[in-house]
């Protein structure tokens, strides 16, 4: 299977998708961090849009079985919410225009005439605005003993089924421990973006067959 996995500079989804035998490609803005040995020619630096339209190699248009994108969720989660509604006088405030330009790309990543998409962000306006997602997940559920609310929306590809719930040894854990993510305090972007193996495993093995 050919896979591109979108927004990501971790090499976390591609990885697993290459450690199964596939075809595996990721793009983002950043330059990649992953330690894989092929990366330097299976990560592209720059827009997802211009690498689907002129291939890896330019002029050698891809033909794409999968893609798994991560829109950036600045502009998007609920959690930031309250920077658009404030007195745009007062420090941290953000003009609407940049939630709208951000819901737009993921339309144009919805609309892609890709055969299988997936589009992973957090509890966000994109189900408000565009539509809900087809499944949520948590990353207990995959063997993270932490709570961070994950939604996919999915085209004409199954619901993820959970691997290792570890719910139970999570619960005993103290709330810091529990809600790590939530406990990172502002200026944590990058860490707070991290994708969790478990989930890229499971997309890997459960997706990577179809």
């Amino acid at each position: 299977m050919k896979v591109l996995i979108a927004c990501e500079y971790s090499g976390t989804v591609r990885d697993a998708f290459l450690e199964l035998g596939h075809d595996a490609y990721s793009c983002d803005i950043l330059p990649s961090e992953s330690n894989h040995p092929e990366d330097s020619w299976r990560h592209y630096q720059g827009d997802m849009f211009k690498l689907l339209e002129t291939g890896f190699i330019a002029g050698q248009k891809d033909e794409w079985d999968l893609l798994i994108a991560h829109p950036p969720c600045t502009h998007l989660s609920v959690s930031g919410a309250r920077w658009f509604k404030m007195d745009k006088n007062k420090p941290g405030w953000k003009p609407m225009h940049l939630r709208f330009e951000a819901l737009a790309f993921v339309s144009k990543i919805m609309d892609l005439d890709i055969p299988r998409i997936a589009i992973e962000n957090p509890v966000s306006v994109i189900s408000s605005y565009i539509r809900k997602p087809d499944q949520t997940i948590q990353p207990y559920q995959f063997g993270h003993p932490e709570s961070k609310r994950t939604c996919l929306w999915l085209k004409n590809l199954p619901l993820l089924k959970h691997t290792d719930d570890v719910k139970a040894e999570m619960d005993k854990l103290p709330n810091k421990d529990k809600y790590r993510i939530a406990w990172l305090g502002s200026g944590k972007g990058k860490e707070r973006s991290k994708f969790y193996t478990g989930f890229s495993k499971a997309m890997a093995k459960q997706w990577g067959d179809l």
